[in-house]
């Protein structure tokens, strides 16, 4: 399927904002992305788009061809969008493919354009009887890519389309407006990485793996395992600046240690391109599913070993393979401290607060949580919620206002018990506070649906199935007086 007037508008109004005062010369395009016909379509009249393909050699000469429909002009390679072009990127490289013989493969984006258009030029087309055409317009996008390899490929030419084929040094490209943009462009010829992923390991031999949405042709590596990461923008100073948003994007709540480069790999792009990628390596021990995805189904520890039964490409096998080779985890049992060793060993724990309520009859509340929730879904927990910065008690009477809407007073609330919690081997630990109020104002209610579906009063003795495992300990314990106990350790 062609690309929308939408995503084509998108692509314009940021061209624009890089070359505002061509808005006036791009007047008659924009006005046709607002009528209900496909502009990208060689039918619609008087104008319709086109791509190229600039393709540059490590030299920074640019491929020209041979056009017979333009009695001989020495263009780069370009033509009609069809019906099966994704993109307007991916008709420029469709072009390049058909008329050049040049897979693909043989190229990359470049740094300074990354998937944008360097020129749209508007130019006249005259008519042609024989194809049944009148007088129009081209509306030309045209794409910059670099040749990947250290010399240019191998120039099959489409007889019926072009008849010979040149590189020209910039400052010899035929049309005027893209010869002043790829003199300015700061162009050297050379790919450079414009995608950044993260090979996040705990230390221990296991890595973080992304399970990404099924959606074939429009994610990369669509249903398959993979490490967290994306593209360059034009806003991002660094690769590690890429990195870094792409995490808050995905993993709002993953802080990674020890960031740095690894290793520079080769991907293949949806529409074939040739991807640089910089991986770069991070450390972290906590828990996937204590954390936010927003982007993907989720996040798993593997080890090595485990690898050949996913759904993995076999560059990031690779990867993973080598990292592990080279640093090999530390035998845990061997390596454990004394039970105090000056601190040296220090590992920073979570802290949740929980609120411990008995009605007039014994009975405990407790909310179902959302089916979606990340945590223990469709599963009965205590009124909970983590630490930010703030004190445990601050956030017990934030919490319990914002999910139901209780107000309570911390004079009227006593720490009832300390459940010190690992979920998982090599987990973050967290020490979950269980606070008791004696006293409330107002009615459990749902305030916050997306997490809590509904309260309940539950007897002590009588307590759901599906509840969470510390706080069905927490409960038995301080009806029980005992103020601390320990899980996963």
């Amino acid at each position: 399927m062609s690309p929308s007037s939408t995503a084509i508008r998108r692509t314009v109004e940021a061209y624009l904002g890089r070359h505002p005062g061509e808005r006036d010369a791009l007047a008659e395009l924009l006005a046709a992305l607002d009528r209900p016909v496909d502009a990208a379509a060689r039918t619609t009249l008087p104008g319709h788009i086109t791509c190229s393909a600039v393709v540059i050699d490590r030299q920074c000469r640019v491929l020209h061809l041979r056009h017979r429909a333009t009695g001989g002009l020495m263009l780069a390679p370009g033509g009609h969008v069809e019906p099966e072009d994704r993109t307007l990127l991916a008709a420029a490289l469709r072009e390049g493919a058909e008329e050049a013989g040049i897979a693909p493969g043989a190229l990359c984006l470049t740094r300074q354009l990354l998937g944008s258009p360097i020129d749209i030029d508007v130019h006249d087309i005259d008519a042609s009887p024989s194809k049944g055409e009148s007088a129009h317009r081209h509306y030309d996008f045209r794409y910059v890519f670099y040749v990947v390899g250290e010399e240019p490929p191998e120039v099959v030419l489409q007889d019926e389309e072009v008849s010979g084929a040149q590189w020209l040094p910039r400052s010899e490209v035929t049309s005027p407006t893209l010869r002043a943009k790829l003199l300015v462009a700061g162009l050297d010829g050379r790919p450079d990485p414009v995608n950044t992923s993260a090979l996040i390991h705990d230390g221990a031999g296991r890595y973080l793996l992304h399970l990404r949405d099924h959606k074939p042709g429009v994610i990369w590596e669509s249903g398959a395992f993979a490490l967290l990461g994306g593209g360059r923008t034009h806003d991002d100073q660094s690769l590690e600046g890429t990195l870094l948003r792409e995490l808050s994007k995905e993993v709002p709540d993953l802080r990674l240690e020890d960031v740095k480069p690894y290793a520079v790999e080769a991907a293949t792009s949806i529409d074939g391109l040739s991807v640089p990628v910089q991986v770069f390596t991070g450390r972290w021990r906590g828990n996937p599913d204590r954390l936010r995805l927003h982007e993907g189904v989720l996040l798993r520890w593997f080890a090595p070993d485990e690898l050949e039964r996913l759904r993995l490409s076999p560059a990031t096998r690779d990867l993973i393979h080598r990292h592990a080779a080279e640093n090999p985890p530390v035998n845990r049992k061997a390596a454990a401290p004394p039970v105090w060793d000056g601190g040296s060993r220090t590992v920073l724990n979570g802290v949740g607060v929980h609120l411990h309520l008995e009605d007039a009859e014994g009975r405990v509340l407790l909310g179902l949580r959302h089916p979606d929730s990340k945590y223990a879904g469709d599963t009965w927990h205590y009124l909970a919620g983590r630490c930010e910065q703030e004190s445990a008690l601050a956030c017990l009477v934030r919490e319990a206002w914002e999910e139901a809407g209780l107000v309570i007073d911390t004079g009227d609330v006593e720490l009832a018990h300390v459940v010190h919690v690992v979920d998982a081997p090599g987990s973050l630990p967290l020490m979950q506070l269980v606070f008791r109020a004696s006293r409330w104002k107002g009615t459990p209610e749902v305030r916050e649906p997306d997490k809590c579906l509904t309260w309940q009063w539950w007897p002590r003795h009588e307590l759901p199935d599906r509840i969470v495992s510390y706080a069905s300990t927490a409960i038995a314990a301080i009806s029980e007086g005992r103020p601390y106990s320990q899980m996963g350790w």
